[in-house]
């Protein structure tokens, strides 16, 4: 089976997953972003290099142009493009391309899992910071400001009327759009469930003293959990929302009880969950890419 890596091949993940690949019998090749290109003519199209070409299947290790700067929006839509060709032409891509554009936009996201009934955030989507205050003040006065794309806890701010975070937010340019989601009390940790095909790996992320945020990559210490089987449930169901195979579903329990989804990540990372649980997840991983060859073209849609 012949595996194409898109992403950064000095990368934890890809040099994981290339190396499990290989102990399997399967070649992988790796390929930047940057190197991707297109050919059309009349009657003939290409995507290259060849190592896309040619693949079985196209496992996607980094979003598209989501990283700083967030501005290169023809970068985005063309990488995005180039995946949906490759789907389109029969090469199974994980994730699927709908699944990474949806994943991508936070509030597409969340918009389509509360449109199923899975429990998120309030949350208040603006364009104009002059209008942050009133926002806030209906989100109970206390909330989180997030970039629309993005990831790994970068950009994101706590804001409050009561610390006068939003008179400050509104007279500045931004000059991007504004996602607003209520701050939910909890105890200090979220839970990360890592969907890979029919297989859950579950660690609990506790923030580190004086950070609200519980990214591993902000220093968050992830630790074994064993979630119960409604969390289990509510992970798979947010997978499948996305029409996903493989995804990071962060689920919050809040102080009172209740349980919520925070967002759901289609290109995920799993370097902390391996270190605090000792599972071979790149193992898991590289068994479902060999799957998606054998199963061919995918033919599934995410949920409008």
């Amino acid at each position: 089976m012949r595996v194409c890596l898109v992403g950064e091949p000095t990368g934890w993940h890809v040099g994981r997953l290339a190396a499990a690949l290989a102990a399997r019998g399967h070649d992988a090749a790796v390929v930047r972003w940057s190197e991707l290109s297109a050919e059309v003519a009349t009657g003939a199209a290409g995507i290259r290099p060849a190592a896309v070409a040619r693949a079985d299947v196209v496992a996607v290790r980094g979003m598209p142009g989501t990283s700083p700067p967030q501005d290169r929006l023809e970068e985005v839509v063309f990488r995005m493009d180039l995946l949906a060709r490759l789907a389109a032409g029969g090469t199974p891509v994980v994730n699927p391309p709908r699944a990474l554009e949806i994943a991508i936009d936070k509030y597409l996201s969340l918009d389509i899992l509360s449109s199923l009934g899975l429990p998120v955030p309030r949350t208040i989507v603006l364009q104009d910071a002059a209008h942050i205050g009133p926002a806030l003040e209906r989100l109970g006065g206390d909330g989180v400001l997030k970039p629309l794309f993005g990831s790994r806890g970068r950009g994101i701010e706590r804001v409050s009327l009561a610390a006068g975070t939003a008179p400050t937010l509104a007279g500045a340019d931004h000059g991007r759009v504004l996602y607003l989601q209520e701050f939910v009390p909890n105890a200090g940790f979220d839970v990360r469930i890592l969907v890979v095909g029919e297989r859950l790996f579950a660690m609990r992320r506790i923030a580190t003293a004086g950070e609200w945020r519980t990214n591993v990559s902000l220093g968050g210490r992830p630790e074994p959990f064993e979630p119960p089987a409604a969390w289990c449930d509510m992970a798979r169901r947010a997978t499948a929302a996305l029409g996903a195979d493989v995804a990071g579903v962060d689920l919050l329990p809040a102080t009172d009880g209740r349980l919520m989804v925070l967002e759901v990540n289609a290109v995920p990372g799993w370097r902390g969950l391996e270190a605090a649980t000792e599972a071979d997840v790149t193992g898991a991983v590289a068994d479902l890419l060999a799957r998606a060859a054998k199963r061919g073209p995918d033919r599934r849609t995410a949920s409008p």
